[in-house]
């Protein structure tokens, strides 16, 4: 089985960014436990800061793997290309948040990806990937 995971803006600063939050851990020390976890998927890991390139590894990833969990951080609220892309392809995606964002700004309820999402985990800090990763099996 073969899963991209991507992720938006500023989860690259995950261990350092708002350990309250987020928490203390790297993606990348988390993606190596997954991969153990999980030795039966071939993880692609792609993160990006910027909104097109996100668009691009959808699209190149939406019609040859068999599923997608998508973090689009800040991008979830604002960005209508990304829910769209989501929207064009046939692999399903499950939309992940690590913090509850309905616990948070008001700004941060509104999802442009939701609606075109096979599921949506949020506010289980990184555990949300695996939960997502279970959905798929």
């Amino acid at each position: 089985m073969n899963i991209i995971i991507i992720n938006g803006p500023n989860l690259n600063l995950l261990g350092k960014r708002e350990p309250e939050v987020y928490g203390n851990e790297t993606f990348e020390e988390y993606l190596n436990k997954l991969k153990t976890k999980y030795p039966q998927i071939n993880f692609t890991y792609f993160q990006s800061n910027i909104e097109g390139e996100l668009i691009d590894k959808i699209q190149e990833y939406g019609f040859s793997s068999d599923g997608i969990i998508i973090n689009a951080g800040a991008y979830t609220h604002t960005s209508i290309g990304i829910g769209d892309a989501i929207k064009a392809i046939s692999t399903p995606a499950i939309e992940v948040h690590i913090s509850n964002t309905f616990s948070r700004e008001t700004f941060r309820h509104q999802s442009y990806i939701s609606p075109n999402a096979k599921g949506v985990i949020i506010g289980f800090g990184l555990k949300s990937y695996d939960l997502a990763v279970e959905s798929f099996l």
